[in-house]
C-alpha cells in the first residue's frame, strides 16, 4: 500500500512539474543566419518570448534537409517560408497553415547590366536568366510565362559570379541579399538595370510563418504568444537597429557564417520596409485576401498548384 501512495504521489510530481514547466516551441527560419530573420534574433536574445512564457529554439535548417522537411517530420513546429511554397504544399494535400504574414511584399527582380542593352521586360525575350537551383523560382517563372516570353534558365547557387562573369544576361535576385552583393563587388547601381516584381503585377508577399494545421489546432494560445513575442522582436529590431545587427552578427558568427556589417545592414532596412503593409488595409502580421487569391490565381494559371484553395482554410491567424 505504501508504495502504491509513493508511486501515486511520484506521478503526481511529475504531472506538477511538468505542467510548471514552460511551454516549448522549435522554430526553423527557411534559410541560413541573417538580418532575414532579425526579429526572432532579437526576440530571443531580449526575452520576449520567456516574458509569453514559452521557451522557443531557433534551428536552422542544413544543406542537405530544409525547413519544410523538418516541418513535415515534426522537427520544428514552426517555420518560416515564402507563400508560394506553402500554397503548392497545401495544393499537394500536404496540412500546413499560415498562421502569420511577415514580409508583405515582394523583394524579387531582375538584373541585368545596363551595357547588354535589356531596358524593357520585353527585352529579355530569348535572353538566358539565371534563376536559383534550391526554389523560389515560381514567381520569376509565372511572370515570363503570363508574358509569352520564351528564356533559357541558368540553374545558380547562390553566388552572383556568373552575372559578374558576363555567363548571363540576367539575373534572379532579391532586392535585400543578391542585388547589394552585386553593389558590394564593385558595380555601381547606375550600371545595372533592375525589373522589380512588384512592378509586373507580381507583388507577391514573402516571408510568412506557417505550421501544421494540427499544431495549429492543438497549440493555438503558444503559436499566439510566439509570433506576438516575434512581432515585439521586429518592433524593437526597427527601433534599435545597431543592437539588433550585433545580435545577427554575433548569430551568423555563431554558425561559422561569413559576413559584413554593411551588407547586413542593407538587409535589415529592406527587411524592416518589406513587414510594412503601405496601402495595404492589414495590420503588420496579417495576410490580405487579395494577395493570397492574387498569389493562387498566379500559381494556378503557370500550372504549379492545383484545385482551389479557400484563404478560410489557408490563412489561420493567432494575433488578436
Amino acid at each position: 500500500m505504501k508504495c502504491l501512495q509513493t508511486f501515486i504521489l511520484c506521478v503526481l510530481a511529475t504531472s506538477l512539474f511538468a505542467q510548471a514547466q514552460p511551454n516549448e516551441l522549435t522554430f526553423t527560419p527557411h534559410w541560413l543566419p541573417q538580418a532575414q530573420f532579425a526579429g526572432y534574433y532579437v526576440a530571443q536574445e531580449k526575452g520576449f518570448y520567456a516574458d509569453e512564457g514559452i521557451v522557443v529554439n531557433i534551428q536552422h535548417p542544413s544543406a542537405s534537409v530544409n525547413a519544410f522537411q523538418l516541418l513535415a517530420d515534426k522537427s520544428a513546429d514552426v517555420i518560416s517560408l515564402f507563400m508560394v511554397t506553402a500554397l503548392q504544399a497545401r495544393s499537394d494535400s500536404f496540412k500546413i497553415v499560415n498562421i502569420a504574414q511577415l514580409s508583405q511584399h515582394s523583394a524579387l527582380m531582375f538584373v541585368s547590366h545596363k551595357k547588354n542593352g535589356i531596358e524593357k521586360l520585353n527585352q529579355l525575350d530569348g535572353k538566358r536568366i539565371g534563376i536559383w537551383k534550391s526554389g523560389f523560382d515560381e514567381v520569376p517563372k509565372a511572370l515570363i510565362q503570363s508574358n509569352n516570353y520564351e528564356v533559357e534558365w541558368v540553374p545558380i547557387l547562390s553566388s552572383i559570379n556568373m552575372f559578374m562573369i558576363g555567363g548571363i544576361d540576367a539575373m534572379t535576385v532579391m532586392w535585400y541579399n543578391e542585388y547589394d552583393q552585386i553593389i558590394n563587388a564593385g558595380i555601381n547601381p547606375d550600371e545595372l538595370n533592375i525589373f522589380n516584381f512588384a512592378d509586373y503585377g507580381c507583388d507577391v508577399p514573402e516571408d510568412g510563418l506557417y505550421c501544421l494545421e494540427s499544431t495549429y489546432l492543438q497549440r493555438k494560445p503558444e503559436l499566439e504568444k510566439f509570433v506576438e513575442a516575434t512581432m515585439l522582436g521586429w518592433k524593437y529590431a526597427k527601433n534599435n537597429p545597431d543592437e539588433a545587427l550585433d545580435i545577427v552578427l554575433a548569430e551568423m558568427k555563431k554558425a561559422h557564417i561569413a559576413t559584413n556589417l554593411t551588407h547586413q545592414k542593407w538587409m535589415l532596412q529592406c527587411m524592416l520596409e518589406l513587414i510594412e503593409p503601405g496601402t495595404k488595409n492589414v495590420k503588420k502580421g496579417e495576410l490580405a485576401e487579395t494577395d493570397f487569391h492574387k498569389t493562387r490565381n498566379m500559381l494556378k494559371e503557370s500550372n504549379h498548384i492545383n484545385g482551389n484553395i479557400s484563404f478560410d482554410s489557408f490563412y489561420k491567424p493567432v494575433l488578436k
